[in-house]
């Protein structure tokens, strides 16, 4: 085609800036995608989540993306972290984004394949962030699937530059260019922007788009030879991250297990201390006997402190499992609590007040030396 009848098709050709101002119902996946991401964060928000931040537990609980916990069995949180936002702003700047490139990339390509790039491109960017981002780092947001969307956009922009005129073509595929390079380039320097899933749903997003491109115009020069070597690449791409995917540092059940007997222990520790406190007040207001009391505090603390160390000592938890630490604090001072109990029994039983004072004395003690911490000095009881 000589430069004279390609200029006439561009200027003949329906304007694509205008796909993105179309009627609502010719683009019911993006709208269906944004409203989904929107009565996601509204739930979260009723269910403890922050207006500004949410809380890492509430994240966790709704599927965010994290490395020991999906290379334990939660594969589903490949998916599930798309549609989660842990702020007001981090939904907004996603939404908005998604709204204006989606639209017009959905007319471009179809519903179907669109939804396609999309989800297509969020699990791969999300596969790359497990990769790369280890086991450091709680995961979530539509970027990397939004990041697809500008992929696929691009690739159809140079696809179908002859067509495009010519000023329409430079604002639209330098702005998507543009926008993708400044926010990667933000990821390298500001902490907490997970890169890894905007460079791997970008190029997801463009290898995909060009195996479910779509021409403006059906043509006979058109050539499949593209769409299957950009099949190859990206199930090749897919195949090299998932086996070599790490094996995670900790185990996220057992890491679990760990943080449900400690709050436990913790409910249980205080019960126990009532019960302490409780057994020594009888004695002084109705002249219980030593025996009686110590008894009681056989019964009803030493044997629980002793349980409760016994639950804490089986379980199994890697040494880089975040709550590694504070279970052995945790061991150490129901030890302290077991023995101080005993020795507080076997005071009131032999009527020696030292060792009572003693035993008193080592409980106090008890939870600033099973962190390692001096206590402040505590008068004797007389």
């Amino acid at each position: 085609m000589n430069e004279t009848g390609l200029r006439q098709q561009q200027d003949s050709s329906p304007s694509v800036a205008a796909l993105m101002r179309g009627r609502l119902d010719l683009t019911p996946a993006t709208v269906a995608l944004v409203v989904v991401n929107v009565l996601v964060f509204a739930a979260m928000l009723v269910n403890g989540a922050g207006l500004w931040h949410s809380p890492n537990d509430v994240q966790l609980a709704w599927g965010a993306g994290f490395g020991p916990a999906t290379k334990d069995g939660e594969w589903w949180r490949l998916g599930t972290a798309m549609f989660l936002h842990f702020g007001l702003l981090h939904l907004a700047m996603n939404m908005w984004a998604l709204w204006d490139a989606g639209r017009l990339v959905e007319r471009l390509y179809g519903s179907s394949r669109f939804i396609a790039v999309f989800v297509g491109s969020g699990l791969t960017g999300n596969l790359l962030s497990l990769i790369v981002q280890g086991d450091r780092a709680i995961s979530g947001g539509a970027s990397g699937a939004i990041f697809g969307v500008f992929g696929a956009l691009l690739v159809w922009l140079w696809s179908e530059r002859r067509l495009i005129h010519p000023t329409e073509f430079r604002w639209l595929f330098g702005g998507a260019a543009v926008f993708s390079m400044i926010t990667i380039g933000f990821g390298l320097y500001i902490q907490g922007i997970d890169n890894a899933a905007h460079i791997g749903g970008l190029i997801s997003g463009a290898l995909i788009g060009i195996c479910l491109f779509r021409p403006l115009a059906e043509r006979h020069d058109a050539k499949n030879g593209h769409r299957w070597f950009a099949v190859a690449v990206y199930l090749s791409a897919v195949l090299a991250l998932v086996t070599h995917i790490p094996p995670p540092s900790y185990q996220w059940e057992a890491e679990l297990q760990a943080r449900r007997e400690v709050r436990e222990f913790l409910a249980a520790d205080e019960r126990i201390n009532n019960e302490w406190r409780a057994i020594l007040d009888t004695g002084r207001q109705q002249g219980a006997t030593f025996d009686q009391l110590a008894g009681r505090i056989d019964a009803d603390v030493t044997t629980q402190y002793q349980h409760s160390f016994e639950q804490l000592s089986a379980l199994t938890l890697d040494p880089s499992a975040p709550s590694t630490m504070t279970v052995e604090i945790l061991k150490k001072y129901a030890q302290l609590r077991s023995e101080a109990s005993y020795w507080l029994a076997e005071g009131l039983r032999t009527n020696d007040r030292k060792l009572v004072n003693e035993a008193l004395e080592m409980a106090y003690r008890a939870p600033y030396v099973a962190r390692g911490l001096e206590p402040p000095p505590r008068a004797e009881v007389r």
